[in-house]
């Protein structure tokens, strides 16, 4: 894993063997950052990265100039290792919290310009996330829900769902609480 542009450009992210992830590829990563970046302006955004896992989605984020960036991860693990990585990458705005994502998403009070989203592909009850997000109006104005999942998903029918992008096996689906779409 790297980081693929910004101020830490190519920097290599060695995350421990043990750790229970699937790291959203650098292809699938790069394509989504190319969506992102011509729809938001990435250093004025604030940042909800569930299922956080190593941290992948988080750091690029910030080598782009994300204002925060919120992590979420059910693994203490994981979170250590955010931690620990944001640190030596000198990313002072990053909140990562051990928490489970469902949880705190049905208890979140902050509202936010984009959420990523990569749980598990095998997790079930994923689809009421889009859901949980829109109803209680975690999206800023504007603001975008990315879903990280295998193909057997298919949200085109819920509320918000802007497009469906499919990078190899990775398949990001995109909402949004408004009415139109960027």
């Amino acid at each position: 894993m790297r980081i693929i542009s910004g101020s830490h450009k190519s920097r290599v992210i060695r995350a421990p063997k043990n750790l229970p992830v699937r790291p959203t590829t650098d292809l699938a990563k790069e394509a989504l950052f190319n969506i992102l970046v011509n729809n938001f302006d990435l250093s004025e955004v604030m940042v909800l990265d569930l299922f956080a896992g190593t941290g992948n989605i988080t750091y690029e984020f910030f080598s782009r100039g994300a204002i925060g960036v919120t992590s979420i991860d059910a693994d203490l693990r994981c979170v250590n290792f955010i931690r620990q990585t944001a640190k030596e990458f000198g990313f002072d705005a990053v909140l990562c919290f051990r928490s489970d994502a469902f949880r705190f998403i049905n208890h979140c009070e902050n509202q936010y310009d984009i959420i990523f989203c990569d749980p598990p592909y095998e997790l079930q009850g994923i689809d009421e996330i889009p859901k949980t997000v829109i109803d209680r109006k975690l999206l800023k104005p504007g603001g975008w829900l990315v879903m990280e999942h295998s193909r057997e998903y298919d949200f085109s029918e819920m509320t918000g769902f802007l497009q469906q992008r499919k990078y190899g096996k990775v398949n990001f689906s995109i909402f949004s609480a408004d009415d139109e779409s960027h």
